[in-house]
Parts: C-alpha cells; structure tokens; sequence
C-alpha cells in the first residue's frame, strides 16, 4: 500500500526532521502544509503552500493519507499573545484534525509537551492539554502523542531562552538519573524518529509516550 504522510508544522525543529526521515524511510509521498516554501527537495515531496486562516480550502490534501503528523507549535513570545498562541497551538491542531478525521485518516500523531493536562496551572502547560483533549475527542482509530522535554537541535527562529537551556541541560545530562530522567533534553530528530516507527506500527487506540519512552523508540540507528 502507497504510505502518503502529510506533515503539519514542518518548517518547525520537529517537523523538519521528521519530513526528511519520512522522504528517506520509504514514504512515497510526503505533503507539507506550510506557509512558505521549504528550501527541502525530493521528488516524494509535496509542498503546498496554505493560509491557516482558510484550512478548510485545503481539505483535499488530507485525502489518501496513510498518516497525519502534527508538530505545529510556537511561543507566546513569537506568537505575540496568548490568543496568537492558541490559534497556533490549539486552533489549528484541532481544525486540522477535523478535516483529516473526515478524509478517512485512520492515524494522527502529534507533538505535545511534558506536563500537558488541561487542569494546570501553567497556561502552555494547559493548552497542550486542551490540544490533547480534543484530539481524544476527535475519535482516530489510532491517536498518538508525544510529550517531549526540551528538544534540542538548531532552529530557523532564534529562541535565546531555549539555546541557553540546552547549553545546561547538555551539559547536565550524565545526571539526569532515576527520576530526574524524565527531564532529559531530547534531540528533535529522535522524537521525529519516534513519531516515524510508531506511524508504521499502526496501532489502534490512544497512546501517550513520556520523554523517556521517546528516548527509548526514536533513537537513531548508528
């Protein structure tokens, strides 16, 4: 069976790795849904260039998908507010969900984050766990989500804070131990490798995987 994917947020530190593992894992297609063209070139690849304002008009490209792999997400600071944030890391999962449940996509996988609960106090915390929530709602026959800690790799945006956090958290990572493993910093292309083998496991039901199962699934073969 041809395995078409359709990537959300690829230009993003996990959706970049994870559309270059797709292209060269054997995928045949792989359409990404962004705003601006990728510099990225296979002949597997299909970009298509959206306004997330009008999703909807792009319902089509969700037709045929053997995957969904949603790694859209910003921060408040890029974002602008809290509402810009929402409309980025909670509007368009969700909009993008419904669209891909009424194509027939049988399997959605989709970045969170450590901490996700809709009962936190933290307001990011609180909208991945919105995110989580509707996407349970949404009904796939196979849900997957991942909650990443720090991700670690080199981005297109600069985000000061986070590189500065990843210089520590490197340096730190021989202790983090027992149950301070869970905090582990995780490269991005171990969770896109992660995101890739669970796609092509197909499994029914919802699954959550913490930092250290993704560490465990995503590593990289040598």
């Amino acid at each position: 069976m041809t395995k078409i994917a359709v990537v959300l947020g690829a230009t993003g530190l996990v959706g970049r790795a994870l559309t270059e593992d797709l292209l060269n894992g054997g995928w045949e297609e792989v359409r990404v849904l962004v705003r601006h063209p990728m510099k990225l070139q296979h002949p597997g690849l299909k970009q298509v260039i959206i306004d997330w304002e009008q999703l909807a008009q792009y319902k089509e490209q969700f037709a045929g998908a053997s995957a969904v792999f949603c790694c859209l997400g910003t921060t408040i600071k890029t974002a602008g507010s809290q509402e810009q944030f929402e409309r980025v890391d909670l509007e368009y999962p969700l909009a993008a969900a419904s669209l891909a449940k009424a194509s027939g996509v049988k399997q959605f996988l989709a970045v969170s984050s450590m901490g996700a609960s809709v009962k936190s106090r933290n307001f990011y915390s609180r909208t991945k766990g919105k995110v989580e929530e509707g996407l349970i709602a949404a009904g796939f026959q196979g849900l997957h989500l991942f909650r990443p800690s720090l991700l670690l790799g080199e981005r297109e945006e600069s985000r000061p804070g986070e590189r500065a956090a990843a210089v520590v958290m490197k340096a730190l990572d021989f202790a983090m131990v027992g149950n301070a493993a869970k905090y582990r910093a995780i490269p991005a292309a171990k969770v896109a490798r992660a995101m890739r083998n669970i796609a092509l496991a197909d499994t029914r039901g919802v699954h959550v995987y913490t930092n250290e199962v993704i560490h465990v699934i995503g590593k990289v073969e040598a």
